[in-house]
């Protein structure tokens, strides 16, 4: 072999390996930068949720004010109806803006006079452990754990007002129901398969006391959705939440429409009284005087700083009232635009709106919703942003109606807290609409927040609507 050609190629080669060894380290470099960015950005989220867990804001959870909740029907959740199977869906929630999980009751259900094949969620078994449908208790802490890494919130449905049909305490503790003259127990209105709680007695509010606080401490959750708020004593409410926050600063949605739930511990509550005019709105049936007139109503009797949950649909509405399209037709994003913008509002999102998922789900069987196509996850993800971002929509933000002269079939106003405003403007009628807005707030540059595009207004401002079409600007 010529030995300066074997030097030259032993020569190449080195600067060869150097140049390849080089561009490994750096591709390395590159990776590990790149995941360490990931784990930063992961552990500033989860920093983040610890950091703001126990600050308060006029007597909420800091975290709550500018916030949205997502309604988990896990029993119907497709492909990922477990707690382990969820938490393949929480990076995809979180990218869509949903700040807190709402978990439809997790606990298991009672076999005795169980309605359908797998009975009623609210049909409560044993309060501290978890429905096996769904997985183990440690798979449950795994997930809250994830999702609070994430930056998420998590709270779960509870059961104060009724038990399930075999609850141990029917045999341990039979005083904690209330019975008839014949000593039989009581099941509330038409609802055959729980038997009602008796609240005159102590022991059953200290050990109804006791099993929440064992979600918070034990599971790490951040709060409560309470079943059936309003048919359980007030006294009680204020016992139970004081007892909750001497341990975190829990956040409390009552399934209620009771003004008095607010002044005791509540931070929000269901606005029914509106929301029933609301779906008359589109079949004609109501209209927006009478709209208007509810809401002020309820304005006069609600604590300032009170936060409503407003929604489109939940999980009764869609089984046993109809789905959103079924109540709201072509007109379901313009309600669902109102719901995320209107004063006071913390808006929901239900399990499959964002598919959207079209069909009334069985209450008592398996019907899981068929995700895949997540149509109208932009759409969300541009008003759940816009209400974290944007502190026009915070609870306590302000809200001033705006006339257009055509208030009979536009609703528009405008949020504000301190410079940052938005401006909303919905069509509720199935005509066009032209009006003109003169008023200060509708005046300099504002943007679309869905196309981005910017427009200088000025006052009057002229504006056209097509049927049911809405717009939403911040300055």
């Amino acid at each position: 072999m010529d030995e300066g050609k074997y030097s030259y190629l032993s020569q190449n080669s080195l600067v060869m390996l150097s140049f390849i060894s080089t561009r490994i380290a750096c591709c390395l470099l590159l990776l590990a930068a790149f995941q360490a960015c990931r784990q930063g950005a992961k552990q500033a989220d989860a920093d983040a949720n610890r950091a703001d867990t126990a600050s308060i804001a006029k007597g909420h959870p800091a975290w709550s004010l500018q916030s949205n909740i997502y309604e988990v029907n896990l029993r119907q959740y497709g492909q990922s109806s477990s707690f382990a199977g969820f938490q393949n869906e929480l990076q995809r929630l979180k990218d869509m803006g949903v700040h807190i999980l709402w978990f439809m009751p997790i606990t298991p259900i009672s076999v005795k006079d169980r309605k359908g094949t797998l009975g009623s969620y609210y049909a409560v078994q044993n309060y501290r452990q978890v429905n096996p449908e769904y997985g183990t208790m440690d798979q449950w802490k795994a997930l809250v754990s994830k999702a609070h890494d994430l930056g998420m919130k998590v709270i779960t449905d509870w059961v104060p007002n009724h038990s399930g049909a075999d609850h141990p305490w029917l045999q341990s503790h039979p005083d904690f129901y209330e019975r008839d003259s014949a000593g039989n127990f009581l099941s509330p209105f038409d609802w055959t398969d729980v038997r009602k709680l008796n609240y005159a007695n102590a022991a059953l509010r200290d050990s109804m006391i006791a099993s929440m606080k064992f979600w918070v401490t034990e599971t790490g959750i951040d709060g409560f959705r309470c079943d059936v708020a309003g048919e359980v004593p007030v006294d009680f409410w204020k016992q139970c939440i004081d007892s909750l926050r001497a341990v975190k600063h829990v956040f409390m949605l009552a399934e209620a429409d009771k003004p008095e739930l607010h002044n005791i511990g509540f931070d929000a509550s269901y606005a029914w009284s509106v929301q029933n005019v609301l779906y008359g709105i589109y079949s004609g049936k109501t209209n927006l005087a009478r709209l208007q007139a509810v809401i002020d109503s309820v304005e006069s009797l609600l604590p300032a700083d009170a936060m409503r949950m407003y929604f489109t649909v939940n999980h009764d509405e869609n089984s046993w009232n109809g789905t959103e399209y079924e109540r709201f037709g072509d007109a379901a994003k313009t309600f669902a635009v109102w719901t995320m913008t209107m004063h006071r509002s913390i808006p929901l999102v239900y399990s499959g709106q964002e598919e959207p998922n079209k069909k009334r789900l069985q209450f008592f069987e398996k019907d899981p919703i068929q995700f895949g196509k997540y149509e109208l996850a932009p759409f969300y993800k541009t008003l759940l942003e816009l209400r974290k971002d944007f502190a026009a929509l915070a609870t306590d933000a302000s809200f001033k109606k705006l006339q257009t002269g055509k208030d009979d079939a536009v609703y528009a106003f405008v949020r504000r807290k301190g410079m940052p405003k938005v401006v909303v403007l919905l069509n509720f009628s199935n005509k066009k609409q032209e009006f003109s807005i003169d008023d200060d707030e509708v005046n300099g540059e504002m943007a679309d927040v869905f196309t981005g595009q910017a427009t200088r207004f000025a006052k009057p401002q002229s504006f056209s609507l097509g049927p049911w079409e809405y717009k939403v600007y911040r300055n």
